[in-house]
């Protein structure tokens, strides 16, 4: 199983829905909010420029035509007017100009509407010139419509912010308080992925609760579809133990039904053996097929026997074993049951304890030093060797063999496979196909476990049971 799946995700973690989805309402939000404030800033930077230029306008209308002033002129710090009649020129203003900015005013052409100009030592103006009835020029500093314009964007700003900040969290909330009916099918769907659905009698337990199963909203129907599909994977699974038991229950009967016949079979054989000397030659050669093929029916029985009660009930005597003593016996049992390969064996010098059947122990040892023998030509090297890692006894069997076809590595601890495409088979009529499925089921039940590394003209199997 994936170790990702198994562990939460952050409700705003890196690539999340919820997090997709707070950021984009948050930018809507934010985007909205600043066109608004830029709207409304410049909206009020008119409005206070129109205000300033009413105020030129009612000033120089105050000014009369022998260059008095009127009620109610104008006053204030920054204002700047300019009276100028028979050629002459009257300044007023409480500013220490110099003649540079003397010179820019008087360069200002005369208009219906003020325009702004940069005074030499004084910053922005505003200004209004007026020739009829006669030269009249009126200054405001652009300051009165700055100053306040910065003080709003300034404000405007934090208020921006703290609504798109408002915005961020309300929406967080709300997007996680929308998405908990997902989150917690998702939390389903997890555990249905960590059950252990390849055995047993297929019941899967989890259930989508009903109101996250509701067919009106969206989430909801998926919930109820993720129910409905628990149902039929539920239904399928409980079919397919049925018929594996069935198939089991066939498989143990039959084989324990062969028994009787076979041991006929054979004790006619041995008995007619008896009077070998009086029957033909053909007679004595088919006698001699007949045991060996019964032998080999034999074989095949008790093996699927003990697969069938490996896969039912497997029932182990575990005790403490000395596994390098028996590592040693069964190389031994090897080489001298066959002489015409390299036999080697790499085990420590002390003991190696494991909690094992030592029958079951021997038995998977023993079938795969007769796999290495029934595969392999003569003249091939076999290793053994014995190690410990962490909490396992380790047992691998090396030979420099054709090795096992990549075609049928997935499938070589499977029941009657067969590596005859390409590994030599010595003793094909003795072999049932039923050895390396025995050692898989075997090491299964002790917690254990096998595995192969195979390539042309290597092949290790590797066995790793649990430290007494």
């Amino acid at each position: 199983m994936n170790s990702d799946l198994a562990q939460p995700t952050p409700p705003m973690g890196k690539g999340t829905l919820s997090r997709q989805l707070v950021a984009r309402v948050t930018a809507l939000v934010a985007l909205l909010t600043v066109v608004l404030a830029l709207f409304t800033s410049l909206a009020t930077y008119q409005i206070l420029q129109r205000e300033q230029d009413g105020r030129l306008q009612v000033a120089v209308g105050r000014l009369n035509p022998d260059g008095d002033h009127g009620p109610g002129d104008l006053t204030g710090s920054g204002l700047i007017r300019i009276d100028g009649r028979n050629g002459t020129y009257l300044l007023t203003t409480t500013l220490n100009l110099n003649h540079e900015a003397e010179r820019q005013l008087l360069a200002v052409s005369p208009s219906a509407t003020p325009v702004t100009i940069r005074l030499d030592g004084q910053g922005l103006y505003r200004v209004l010139v007026k020739t009829q009835p006669s030269y009249t020029l009126v200054a405001l500093p652009l300051s009165d419509v700055t100053k306040p314009m910065t003080s709003q964007v300034v404000m405007t700003l934090l208020l921006s912010a703290a609504m798109i900040l408002a915005a961020f969290l309300a929406a967080r909330r709300v997007v996680e308080a929308s998405l908990r009916p997902l989150n917690r099918l998702t939390a389903a769907a997890t555990q249905v992925s960590t059950l252990p659905l390849d055995h047993g009698d297929g019941q899967v337990p989890i259930r989508v609760a009903p109101g996250d199963a509701n067919p009106g909203n969206e989430v909801g129907r998926v919930g109820a579809a993720f129910n409905h599909m628990l149902d039929n994977v539920e239904n399928a699974l409980a079919a397919r133990h049925r018929s594996e038991t069935k198939v089991r229950q066939f498989v143990a009967d039959a084989s324990h039904e062969l028994r009787n016949p076979l041991a006929s079979i054979r004790g006619y054989a041995e008995l007619t053996r008896r009077s070998e000397e009086q029957l033909p030659q053909d007679a004595a050669y088919a006698l001699g097929r007949i045991e060996a093929e019964s032998d080999r029916m034999s074989a095949l029985v008790e093996d699927l026997l003990l697969l069938a009660r490996l896969d039912s009930q497997p029932t182990l005597d575990l005790q403490p074993v000395d596994v390098t003593e028996m590592v040693l016996n069964a190389v031994s049992d090897a080489r001298a049951a066959d002489s015409d390969r390299r036999w080697s064996l790499n085990i420590p010098d002390h003991e190696v304890l494991a909690s094992a059947d030592p029958n079951r122990l021997h038995q998977v040892v023993a079938n795969l030093l007769a796999n290495a023998r029934s595969h392999t030509p003569a003249g091939t090297s076999v290793e053994t060797e014995l190690s410990t890692d962490g909490g396992f006894a380790v047992i691998s069997v090396t030979d420099n063999g054709p090795g096992v076809p990549t075609e049928i590595q997935p499938t070589v601890f499977e029941r009657f496979t067969r590596a005859d495409v390409s590994r030599v088979r010595q003793d094909s009529g003795s072999s049932t196909g039923l050895g390396l499925a025995i050692v898989a089921a075997v090491m299964k039940a002790h917690g254990g476990e096998v595995s192969l590394d195979s390539q042309p003209g290597y092949a290790r199997f590797t066995i790793r049971v649990p430290l007494a």
